[in-house]
């Protein structure tokens, strides 16, 4: 017999108050019976998309649901869905600590592990926030200069160009000029002062911008505000000067996690470590030329390289 639609609401809802008290059915029904999501970000750029794609292949490979965000936005929109729980984890550079701690002034954010353990503690501490395990390539402010004009004057070091920075034609970012933590600090490091007259200032921060005007020679530029991964550095042919005193913040990529989330899933705190320990410098210029060089989409040249390396079954 077919019960009067308020009989049958009335059923249901008996049906379901009893299922629900059955030991762990009420909580699943609570969250719609299907599996809690990961929520993978990343910042809005080729690194980003790239860092943030084999997070989501690893987690996916783990057999861990995921919701992917990746490439939600800028620095501040990312760092602050993570502090609020609105995502799970993403990238991030460890030397970035020195502004979301307002601790800009200390020396301890230009040696790679002294940044990295400090950065891991205070945002332990004060958001229970885990980093786990970084790559090795500091993707941090650096002057390039094309390699005819480096191997005429035999440029290779900071040191170098400092002592020629008066000939020299630099293209950059007003960012990169005025911040003290860039131009200024190689300045102060090595003796110089790069003549303003001799600058190229650029709007806007995009470095594959600075680095085809020294590729090219526009304007009589020679040389350009880089960021150390990036990937056209090597298409454009255009040569690194080392940092030999370390004037400059290091800037080394990690994936950072909610510690609810890692408690949750813990294999993927030793998986995400083995990827991003295999991320030296140069692989990462490499894996980025895919992308903003050959047009690549990222998540495939994610993919590829996880699988060439054994990093995913």
């Amino acid at each position: 017999m077919r019960l009067p639609s308020t009989s049958r609401r009335r059923a249901l809802a008996l049906i379901l108050g009893l299922v629900a008290g059955l030991p762990g059915i009420g909580p699943a029904l609570a969250q719609g019976a299907a599996p809690e999501r990961v929520r993978v970000a990343s910042k809005i750029d080729t690194e980003g998309a790239l860092l943030g794609n084999m997070i989501v292949l690893v987690l996916e490979n783990l057999g861990i649901p995921v919701e992917n965000r990746v490439s939600l936005g800028p620095t501040k929109i990312v760092r602050t869905a993570l502090v609020s729980g609105e995502i799970d984890v993403y990238p991030e550079y460890t030397g970035n600590g020195a502004f979301f701690f307002d601790r800009e002034a200390d020396p301890v954010w230009k040696g790679a592990q002294s940044a990295y353990d400090t950065v891991k503690r205070l945002d332990a501490e004060a958001n229970k926030l885990v980093w786990l395990d970084r790559a090795p390539a500091n993707n941090t402010w650096l002057v390039a200069v094309r390699a005819d004009a480096a191997k005429r004057a035999n440029l290779k070091t900071m040191e170098d160009f400092a002592k020629a920075a008066g000939s020299m034609r630099l293209a950059a970012s007003a960012e990169f000029v005025e911040s003290a933590a860039a131009l200024p600090s190689f300045e102060k490091a090595y003796g110089f002062t790069m003549p303003r007259d001799r600058i190229v200032v650029l709007p806007g921060g995009d470095t594959s911008v600075t680095m085809r005007a020294a590729a090219q020679g526009i304007g009589g530029v020679d040389s350009a505000m880089v960021y150390g991964t990036d990937g056209a550095i090597a298409a454009l042919d255009l040569v690194v000067m080392t940092d030999t005193k370390g004037a400059q913040i290091v800037y080394e990529p990690a994936p950072v996690v909610r510690a609810a989330v890692l408690e949750r899933h813990p294999a993927m705190g030793p998986a995400l470590s083995r990827v991003f320990g295999s991320l030296d410098l140069r692989t990462l210029q490499e894996l980025n030329a895919k992308i903003a060089v050959e047009g690549r989409p990222a998540r495939d040249v994610a993919g590829a390289y996880l699988r060439d390396k054994g990093l995913l079954r």
